[in-house]
């Protein structure tokens, strides 16, 4: 391989149905839109997760929190339909003050469970400084701790929140999780015929953005530059986390699961 030469190939797997469960609104549009907008371009259903409406994403003390929330939400609405989504969910939680608790993991589970995705993309929530500078905001590293949660295992228990259960929210086996905004990427996904849909998307986000030209140069430059390690124009960058594999890849999960429960004898333990 020349210096020149890319480091690794395009991730070309693609999940039917994803789901993206994000902090605020606009994150899903600054993080993984691009991706989302390839997918669904090519023929995946996605559907958009946001824990808080955003209601301290301001700059003006005096303005009213409820407000702001209705405006971000419609906000995410027209950029979700420029994304492409089949919906957005808001779950209202807290602005700034987001926990993985109980409370929130129910609520993640009863969207996974009603939606039915086979991928989940979120926060990486393993990041409190991002390695090129800047600090990880509090409800981006919950977010996604709490998102992974509720993949695994709760999502896919019938005993966890067994109510949802015997609602009809049987459990749903969510193959892989792409944390994006990741320290250490590996994995990279070709967009460089989307990046414009996550421009566009991000343009809807007017409370939030007040230079959008300057934003625009960035966000083209940074998906420039993820895609350098691809060979590509423009690309997204995520740690990847493959619960259930494909046939071809390897055993699954369930099965590594049952050989370790019954340990080197096959006796329950």
């Amino acid at each position: 391989m020349t210096d020149d030469a890319p480091a690794s190939s395009p991730h070309e797997w693609r999940p039917q149905r994803f789901m993206v469960i994000a902090a605020h609104p606009d994150d899903a549009d600054f993080g993984p839109a691009a991706t989302a907008a390839r997918w669904i371009d090519a023929g995946s259903t996605g559907w958009l997760v946001c824990c808080t409406s955003g209601d301290q994403g301001g700059e003006d003390p005096d303005i009213d929190p409820l407000q702001l929330a209705l405006l971000r939400e419609e906000e995410q609405r027209a950029a979700a339909a420029v994304v492409g989504y089949e919906g957005v969910s808001y779950l209202h939680q807290p602005d700034g003050a987001l926990v993985n608790d109980l409370p929130l993991r129910e609520l993640l589970v009863r969207e996974i469970r009603t939606f039915r995705p086979d991928a989940v993309l979120t926060h990486d929530p393993d990041v409190v400084a991002y390695s090129r500078g800047g600090i990880n905001h509090t409800d981006h590293r919950a977010a996604g701790i709490a998102a992974v949660d509720a993949v695994y295992p709760a999502a896919r228990n019938p005993m966890a929140f067994p109510h949802l259960a015997r609602a009809g929210l049987g459990l749903q086996r969510v193959r892989r999780i792409y944390l994006f905004w990741p320290n250490e990427p590996d994995t990279w996904i070709d967009t460089s015929a989307t990046v414009d849909r996550k421009v566009r998307a991000l343009r809807a986000h007017a409370s939030q953005i007040k230079r959008p030209a300057e934003l625009e140069e960035r966000v083209l430059r940074s998906a420039a530059e993820t895609g350098q390690p691809i060979g590509v124009a423009a690309a997204e960058a995520f740690r990847i986390v493959v619960i259930d594999e494909d046939e071809e890849e390897g055993p699954t999960d369930e099965g590594l699961e049952t050989a370790a429960a019954s340990g080197p004898t096959g006796a329950s333990t």
